[in-house]
């Protein structure tokens, strides 16, 4: 039986038909107001995406215990004929690959609130098992199934969040979500700069670093379990008046909060008569969109992660001891959540294809000054000015990757598209280990800029505008 807007306080003339189809779910999503609901949305959504970063940087921060531990090897020692270092960067990639490109289309089939949970539980339980490792066969292997769960989590909340929120309040929410995500950062850098060196109880620091993280996880899994499921998604599986009831119980709490009407729906967009309910990925315009973010995923992550996963191995290239790189790395990853905070509000009012632009821009100039400094107040200055950059790109390439397919398909296309960047990154950390190692830090900071030029002109020259506009208009 459906549940009429009225029984849940809303203004009768400013609400929709139950009845209502994506579009319309779409266009009273639209009109809401930027309140305190939606914000705790956001922030419960993006509490998943702090786990993901928290493992993904502990690739840097926990392999100088695990070479201190002789489980990992320097050089053609390690495991596979290379550096474990490495090779366990390439293990967490080629997991987050996988889960990507495999497990992330569950998310268009089954809704994205419950492939939401499951990825946080399999992250927390796989975490676990390889904190009780012994051996670097069995960090690896666990490393690659832990990347595997969190494949699915990043793609399906950049999924959820463009789906839930109002598109006047797209780029503050992704600005906000990472702000909260980025808080891994410096959390995971002190945790190693405090724990890893030592050994509380016996149990050696990396183990700590794991195991904390696992079990935050788990709290926050339990609080994640209030989130509605997406209404866009139930009404694109003709679940409309499950929708209906979603959509108008946000209603509700933002009208409370907003202590006047909801302004009026605009109109939805009108779907044209050839237009397909199930499209492909490969049909026009998103075969072309494919195309530019598939090349862009695989040049962004080589400036990302080639920076964030080899900082305190970059810092000691430039002549920083081991105590000191993870310290100034600490100072340094302070700038993550910090440039997502400062963004927040002039992340509405820019256009996400130039503020990726800009910030790969960023990096490239700092990049460079970062190659050429040697004293530590430089490292740390110019070391903070790439995170500030790489920080603004990430949430505006993930607010703009996912306004750019329709619902039907968005999980799907998204975890396609950024699938390549996990798969990049399994190769550029053998080959930033190759250069660090044969030729200096300095080479592989040339790497990094290369590929963030790459990806200014790929955005530049292909990507399309979305600021402001409704998600069902840009797919039209």
């Amino acid at each position: 039986m459906s549940t009429s807007p009225t029984s849940f306080g809303i203004n009768v003339s400013n609400t929709a038909d139950t009845s209502s189809d994506s579009h319309s779910i779409g266009a009273r999503i639209d009109r809401l107001p930027a309140v305190a609901t939606l914000w705790k949305l956001t922030a419960l959504i993006a509490i998943g995406g702090f786990f993901e970063l928290f493992d993904l940087f502990q690739t840097a921060y926990i392999s100088p215990g695990l070479l201190e531990a002789g489980i990992f090897s320097r050089g053609s020692e390690g495991l596979f004929g290379f550096s474990d270092q490495a090779a366990f960067g390439a293990a967490t990639f080629l997991g987050l690959f996988i889960g990507a490109v495999l497990i992330s289309p569950m998310a268009d089939r089954f809704g994205r609130r419950s492939i939401f949970a499951y990825a946080l539980l399999w992250y927390t339980l796989l975490s676990v098992l390889m904190a009780l490792q012994s051996t670097s066969a069995g960090v690896m292997s666990c490393r690659l199934l832990v990347g595997i769960g969190l494949g699915v989590e990043l793609v399906t909340i950049d999924t959820y969040l463009s789906e839930l929120m109002p598109k006047r309040m797209r780029g503050s929410a992704f600005a906000f979500a990472f702000f909260i995500q980025f808080l891994a950062v410096p959390a995971v850098a002190l945790l190693s700069w405090l724990l890893v060196p030592h050994s509380p109880f016996n149990i050696a620091g990396w183990r700590w670093v794991i195991l904390i993280g696992a079990a935050c996880a788990l709290l926050m899994w339990r609080l994640r379990r209030t989130l509605p499921e997406s209404p866009r998604w139930l009404a694109n599986h003709g679940q409309s008046e499950e929708a209906a009831r979603v959509v108008s119980d946000i209603e509700r709490r933002c009208e409370k909060e907003y202590g006047q009407p909801l302004p009026p729906i605009e109109a939805p967009a009108k779907v044209p008569p050839h237009a397909s309910q199930q499209p492909s990925m490969w049909q026009p315009p998103y075969r072309k969109r494919m195309l530019m973010l598939i090349t862009f995923n695989i040049f962004q992550a080589i400036g990302f992660f080639g920076f964030g996963n080899w900082l305190p191995a970059l810092l000691g290239g430039q002549g920083s001891a081991t105590t000191h790189s993870l310290l100034y790395a600490f100072f340094i990853t302070l700038a993550y959540p910090l440039g997502s905070l400062v963004m927040m509000k002039a992340a509405n009012r820019l256009e996400n294809k130039w503020q990726i632009v800009a910030s790969s821009l960023g990096t490239v100039i700092f990049g460079s000054l970062f190659a050429l400094a040697s004293a530590p107040w430089a490292l740390i200055v110019s070391g903070l000015a790439i995170t500030l950059c790489n920080s603004w790109m990430t949430y505006a390439f993930h607010a703009y990757q996912a306004e750019l397919f329709p619902t039907a398909i968005r999980a799907r296309a998204v975890g396609f598209c950024y699938s390549f960047s996990r798969l990049s990154t399994v190769f550029s950390s053998v080959l930033i280990g190759f250069i660090l190692d044969n030729l200096g830090a300095s080479s592989v900071l040339v790497f990094i800029i290369t590929s963030m030029l790459i990806v200014v002109l790929t955005i530049a020259l292909f990507g399309p505008r979305t600021q402001g506009v409704a998600l069902e208009h840009i797919n039209q």
